[in-house]
This record gives C-alpha cells, sequence and structure tokens, in this order.
C-alpha cells in the first residue's frame, strides 16, 4: 500500500492535516524535528512516527514513503534539502508554501525530477490551490490573455509559522512576471482591488503564483498583491506568536482572492474566490491533495495545483466558490 508521510505534522497546521488524514483513513506516517512532540501526537492518532532533519542523510528515513507532505515552515529552511531528498527516494514532493524561492527551486529542480520520476508540487494549501484554479478560470474568459494582476485578502490574525514565511517572501524583493521572464520591480505601487466590500488598497508582494500562474496559465504579465486587515501582519519579535488563530477566529474570517486578466483585444475579465479561512481550507487541500497523487494523479517534474488537478479543484473544498464580477 502506498504511503504518505506528514512532515512538520506537529506544527499548527501540520497538526490539523495529521488528524484530518486520519478521519478520512489514509495509510500515513508523521515526521519531523521534535521526537517529544511527535511521539504525543503519534500515540494519539495511533500512528509511527520518524524523527529526522531535512539534510542530504535523510533519503534513509523516506524508505517505504510515496508521497511526503511537508508542513515544516519557513520553507526555505526545509523545501530545498527535502526536494533533493525526494528526488534520490523517488517520493513525490507537496508543500503548502506560499514562498517565491521555493517555487523557483522546484522549477529548476524540475528536470532532475523528470529523470527521477519524481513529482514537485509545492503550494497544495491556501496559497497557492485557490489562486492558481481562480487564474486559470479567469484566463479562460478572455481570448489571447496578456495579463493577470491577482490580489490576496488576508484577515484576522496570522500565525507564527505563517508570520515566518512572510519575511522570508518580503526578503525575495518585489518581483513581477514581465514578457514571460519573472523580473525585480521595485517600484511596484500599491493598487485598489474590490474584495465585495468596495475598492481595496492592496500592496505588491512576490507570492508563490509568478511561478505557478506562469505555468498553468501561459500568461506572459503577472503581478501580485495583497491586502491585510486587522492584526494580520505582526510585529516585534515573531517567535513569541501564538501558534495560530483558535477555532473561533478562522470561522470569522473567511479568505478570498480577486484575478482580473486582460485580453489582447483590450478586454477585461475579473473573477473572485472565496473561502473558508486558509488556515482551515489550508489542511483540507494539501491532504486532498496527497490523497489524489497516493491514488495516481501524478506527473513527473514541477507542477501546479491547478494543472494537476484541474482548474475545478479549489472548489472541491466546502465553501468554496469563484464569481465572476
Amino acid at each position: 500500500m502506498k504511503k504518505l508521510m506528514i512532515y512538520g505534522a506537529t506544527g499548527y497546521t501540520g497538526r490539523m492535516a495529521a488528524e484530518h488524514a486520519k478521519a478520512l483513513g489514509l495509510e500515513f506516517v508523521i515526521a519531523g524535528r521534535n521526537g517529544e512532540r511527535l511521539q504525543a501526537l503519534a500515540a494519539q492518532l495511533n500512528v509511527t512516527y520518524r524523527v529526522f532533519s531535512p539534510d542530504r542523510h535523510a533519503a534513509q528515513s523516506l524508505e517505504g514513503i510515496s508521497v511526503l507532505l511537508n508542513f515544516a515552515g519557513p520553507f526555505a529552511q526545509t523545501a530545498p534539502a527535502l526536494m533533493q531528498t525526494c528526488i534520490k527516494a523517488g517520493v513525490d514532493y507537496l508543500d503548502i508554501t506560499a514562498e517565491i524561492n521555493v517555487y523557483r527551486q522546484a522549477e529548476q529542480l524540475g528536470a532532475q525530477a523528470v529523470q527521477a520520476g519524481v513529482m514537485l508540487l509545492p503550494g497544495v494549501g491556501w496559497d497557492v490551490v485557490p489562486t492558481d484554479c481562480l487564474a486559470m478560470h479567469v484566463a479562460r474568459r478572455v481570448q489571447d490573455p496578456q495579463s493577470l494582476k491577482m490580489a490576496l485578502q488576508v484577515a484576522g490574525s496570522m500565525s507564527r509559522g505563517s508570520a515566518l514565511s512572510v519575511s522570508e517572501i518580503i526578503g525575495a524583493g518585489l518581483l513581477a512576471r514581465v514578457d514571460g521572464l519573472l523580473v525585480a520591480t521595485p517600484d511596484a505601487q500599491p493598487r485598489h482591488f474590490d474584495f465585495g466590500d468596495g475598492p481595496a488598497l492592496c500592496a505588491p508582494l512576490s507570492f508563490g503564483d509568478l511561478i505557478t500562474g506562469w505555468h498553468s496559465t501561459a500568461v506572459p504579465n503577472i503581478a501580485m498583491f495583497v491586502n491585510i486587515t486587522g492584526d494580520a501582519f505582526p510585529e516585534g519579535d515573531l517567535s513569541q506568536l501564538s501558534d495560530g488563530p483558535s477555532v473561533e477566529q478562522r470561522e470569522a474570517n473567511r479568505a478570498r482572492a480577486v484575478a482580473e486578466v486582460t485580453g489582447a483585444d483590450g478586454t477585461v475579465a475579473r473573477s473572485m474566490i472565496e473561502t473558508v479561512n486558509g488556515y482551515t481550507y489550508t489542511p483540507l487541500a494539501a491532504v486532498e491533495a496527497a490523497r489524489r497523487v497516493l491514488d495516481g494523479e501524478r506527473r513527473a517534474g514541477f507542477e501546479t495545483p491547478g494543472r494537476m488537478f484541474g482548474v475545478g479543484f479549489a472548489e472541491t473544498i466546502a465553501g468554496t466558490t469563484i464569481t465572476d464580477l
């Protein structure tokens, strides 16, 4: 039987994913770097666990595993080594990152992954499942799409892991896709998007969609933005943040993204996706993606969620809708 490994299972989102995988009856093991916390969770879920760090000696820890689903961020510190290890061990790699440099690395490793018969599929949570499927959906609404602008709305409090990942995204600098190439855009300006409550100011930010959107839609010009409300973006010592928002906080803040595409003839189309809170959505989408890969929905090389599972994948998670504006 094919087996899943959930790496980083004792973290805020990883734990929810492990509990969901257990509820679905999947065959899986949990893994990470903290043996004491893994032992406690393994006992609770009645699963086995493995303790190892993501490095070049980790291949032996993947024995008997078919798919590795990585929840351990910041992903710049775990994904590169785990992707290399998965290629060496013949294991498909999935994660939930929004950090653009991880996508760039996965893209660069694509040829090696093809030779090894391994799939590299980052971004199977929020971000990028909803935005990738939204980009594909809206791009089909015009002829010869030339430009894609997309904005995410981040509401409510942020988990410690997400805050650390956002630091990695900011550290990558401002980037955009221009005529098919990823280029630095240090002078990029904010712009307004309407998420349903009137125009909201959104700041440019380099999400992984600059990579996935290009592969999924072939639109040559892509820019990403984010609207942050309330206390979503924390300041100060990020290590002191709580694990993540409570159930009540998640239920109070749904997630939205808006995409705007312009065709060669100047036609503009806009669509919005709305889902349950991103922290609720991510473990559901990630485990569903892993389940599909275990069942044989896979292609060797670098892949995107929308291209792999289809434009309707995001809406298979309950509470998710795409609306044409």
